[in-house]
């Protein structure tokens, strides 16, 4: 066999059989780990704090009494609600805003269209933690404007809706452009032939066509926005009005301090629960519709 032969066979190796299968291992490995991570934290959930702290690993000591401690204790009824109502008009939001822009973007023919795609795909590299502060001295201006000036009040979670808009446009905008970008010119076109405006061929024909594009971002930013901690602890001052993330934060230095660790993974679960049913309710929509997006 020559050097060359040899050679190919090195390369056939580790590019078909050995990176892929390293890489595939490698991702079993971390989904598998997660999954147990949620099971134990399911099963901690419903077991008693004794029988945690002398076996973390064990089966015994069932009890339930731990949902409706952290239930009660951190008034997650109330916080639930608050949790409903920002990701609810969040997501609204950036739905309105990001899908017409998101189709201009990538049906325009103008050259500015190329750099303002990009300009919102730098957004994603842009971390909350950069922006953190200015967007915290900005929404207590304006709230001692709106105060002052006038409405008389001001609701510190109008301004945390505004800010989870404005950090998610950069990633739906970028994946709704994609998958717009893969749709097929020949609509727009029969849509102009029965007469249809630019408008009405946005909303009643490309709308309804990209539904699995926009099932995945609704579904991601919904993820993401219910479990956003660090803007709702810096910009809502009034405890009544936290979510789900942020009065779990009070309820652990509370069951902490009781020494109830079935009630804090009680509370863990009550939290993340939602959000991996949707998940699983949704995943293969939301693979359907970035592949889609990416391929065609």
């Amino acid at each position: 066999m020559t050097a060359k032969a040899q050679l190919r066979t090195v390369r056939r190796f580790f590019g078909d059989l050995a990176v892929p299968g390293t890489v595939k291992a490698l991702l079993w490995a971390v989904a598998g780990f997660n999954v147990l991570l949620l099971a134990w934290t399911f099963l901690s959930s419903v077991r008693t704090s004794r029988a945690l702290w002398t076996s973390p690993l064990g089966v015994d000591g069932l009890d339930l009494g731990g949902y409706a401690r952290a239930w009660h204790a951190a008034d997650f009824a109330g916080m639930l609600l608050n949790t409903v109502l920002v990701v609810g008009v969040s997501l609204l939001g950036i739905l309105l805003v990001a899908t017409p822009a998101a189709y201009m973007l990538a049906r325009s023919s103008r050259r500015s269209a190329g750099p303002t795609l990009t300009y919102f795909a730098a957004g994603l590299a842009l971390p909350v933690q950069a922006v953190l502060i200015p967007y915290q001295t900005l929404a207590s201006s304006v709230s001692q404007f709106m105060v002052d000036w006038v409405t008389g009040w001001w609701d510190d979670r109008i301004s945390l809706v505004v800010v989870d808009v404005a950090m998610s446009l950069p990633f739906t905008v970028f994946v709704l452009s994609g998958y717009f970008r893969s749709l097929p010119a020949e609509l727009e076109e029969a849509a102009a032939l029965d007469g249809a405006g630019p408008v009405r061929t946005f909303w009643t024909v490309m709308v309804p066509v990209a539904r699995p594009g926009l099932t995945t971002v609704t579904v991601l930013n919904a993820i993401g926005l219910w479990n956003e901690f660090l803007l709702v602890s810096v910009m809502v001052h009034d405890p009544a009005k936290f979510t789900l993330p942020a009065a779990l934060n009070q309820l652990s230095s509370t069951m902490q301090y009781t020494s109830d660790w079935g009630g804090l993974f009680a509370g863990v679960t009550i939290l993340v629960a939602p959000m991996v049913a949707l998940f699983f309710w949704c995943g293969r929509r939301i693979m359907d519709g970035m592949t889609l997006g990416a391929t065609k």
